[in-house]
């Protein structure tokens, strides 16, 4: 095992950025995604090599997992020649996915009984921000296995959080993603209301960005995505949905109250309901009255 050596699967909008930034480090790398093409763009870049995740079990001292869910790390570590089985000692295994914390800590138990460190690790910055290696981690798991890892964790972040036992980083993500969401559907009806009154929604947003309103919905992803006419938040309406349905379930298995996360949730399911499955988040905003239609209320 290379100690210096990671590897990165899932080449998608977020794990590109991740693997160009380790690249661009100069760590040593190895990448694989189930798509040629997304393997095919890093095969020629210098100190990168295109290996199975099996592979990357018994030459790297991390592995980056940046998939859609748990299931898929589970798929990779099954098999002869999968991670569990070719695993060198001490290896550390990362899943940037939002999962559900039960099956996260499942997971890292069919891990820990290989020695392998599984820390779990929401994301908060988007492509953009693992475009340039300046996402927030909010990590859960082996502290001692975190604080190894801290330095490479640096080369992709700019921000870390250690939250807890197994389980936590994704729980946080799921709290996380509700309330921005939760946000980000708040300032569209604001927009909405904001355009039935007369008033530019532009300058709707320039009141909220100084003054008690802002989020980043309103300076962000509003002038940027949306205002812009660009519409590219480079995240599908599916993803929005899956996380804050997530969100609810953790809630309500745990006897917590969310009621605007569902109404949230239930919003998503209308956009879904009405063809928005892999639309890009950002035109539920032009969309907004027509979807909230179909929320029963």
């Amino acid at each position: 095992m290379d100690e210096r050596k990671v590897g990165v699967v899932g080449l998608g909008n977020m794990g590109s950025g991740i693997a160009r930034n380790f690249q661009r480090a100069g760590v040593p790398l190895a990448v694989w995604d189930i798509a040629p093409a997304a393997r095919e763009a890093f095969a020629a870049l210098p100190g990168v090599e295109v290996a199975t995740p099996g592979r990357m079990a018994a030459t790297c001292s991390a592995i980056f997992f940046i998939v859609p869910a748990t299931p898929e790390i589970a798929a990779c570590f099954d098999g002869p020649d999968g991670v569990l089985a070719s695993a060198a000692p001490g290896l550390v295994v990362y899943d940037f996915t939002t999962s559900d914390p039960v099956e996260t800590r499942a997971i890292a138990e069919r891990a820990a009984r290989s020695g392998i460190a599984y820390l779990d690790a929401g994301m908060s910055g988007g492509a953009a921000g693992a475009d340039a290696g300046t996402l927030t981690l909010m990590v859960g798991g082996d502290r001692d296995a975190f604080e190894r890892t801290r330095d490479l964790l640096a080369c992709i972040s700019k921000r870390l959080y250690h939250l807890g036992g197994s389980g936590a980083g994704h729980t946080m993500k799921l709290i996380h993603n509700m309330v921005c969401h939760t946000i980000f559907l708040a300032t569209c009806e604001g927009g909405r209301m904001a355009e039935a009154a007369g008033i530019d929604v532009a300058d709707m947003i320039g009141v909220f960005n100084v003054s008690n309103a802002r989020s980043y919905a309103s300076e962000v992803r509003f002038p940027a995505h949306i205002l812009s006419g660009k519409w590219d938040a480079r995240s599908r309406v599916y993803n929005l949905r899956k996380d804050v349905s997530m969100a609810v379930s953790l809630a309500e298995s745990i006897g917590a109250q969310v009621p605007l996360g569902t109404l949230t949730r239930d919003f998503l399911e209308s956009a879904i309901a009405q063809g928005m499955t892999d639309t890009d988040f950002a035109h539920l905003y032009p969309r907004f009255d027509e979807i909230v239609k179909g929320v029963d209320r």
